[in-house]
């Protein structure tokens, strides 16, 4: 895989990872409720809802590549309109201030489970790896190495992601919860979603 895919791919994907999602939004929750490395752990439970799309999308994927270029091009139109989609409703949501709850204990386990059911439903994450990754695939050479990598990364980007939402449920709790605060991270995940999908956008496979 070339070095120009790879900057390209790391910064639009690190802005989907860092999109405030419900588990990015949960890490949060989790934080200010059990403490950082609760909520950490507990974050354990998306990587492996996530690493189990990845297998999923790669295996689909020659399939898809090798049956219409069509199509393939079809799933990046669709990949690009749904982060456009995704940056207007971050622009425009409305930002309420977050009632805290009581500190008590959880378990971690259980705190994993629920971080694994909610990527397993999220929508956007089968997206992701059915209409964004493949962006990234060079059909002409094997599809399998270059979507372990770039998985992989995806992975490294989601943990690193994880653990910065993680610090702001620990360390800015109030700044997060005031509605100016969490409007301004919003709006700027939300320029750099549109940003990503423009990108994809511009970009012409060989």
């Amino acid at each position: 895989m070339i070095t120009s895919t790879l900057l390209i791919f790391i910064p639009a994907c690190f802005a989907l990872n860092m999109a405030p999602g419900p588990n990015n939004l949960l890490s949060v929750n989790n934080a200010t409720h059990y403490g950082f490395w609760t909520s950490c752990f507990a974050g354990t439970g998306r990587l492996i809802a996530f690493a189990g799309m990845i297998v999923l999308a790669a295996a689909g994927l020659s399939a898809v590549l090798e049956t219409s270029e069509l199509v393939f091009y079809g799933v990046k139109i669709i990949g690009a309109a749904y982060l456009f989609y995704l940056s207007f409703k971050l622009w425009s949501a409305k930002a309420q201030k977050q009632e805290s709850n009581n500190t008590k204990k959880r378990n971690v386990a259980n705190l994993a489970k629920q971080e694994f059911l909610i990527a397993a439903g999220n929508p956007k994450a089968i997206l992701i790896f059915t209409a964004f990754l493949p962006q990234f695939i060079d059909p002409a050479h094997d599809v399998v190495p270059q979507f372990a990598m770039l998985g992989a990364l995806f992975l490294v980007l989601e943990v690193i992601a994880l653990a910065g939402y993680a610090l702001i449920g620990l360390h800015l709790r109030r700044w997060f919860n005031e509605p100016k605060g969490k409007r301004l991270f919003n709006r700027i995940c939300a320029m750099l979603l549109s940003g990503a999908a423009s990108v994809l956008l511009a970009t012409r496979r060989a």
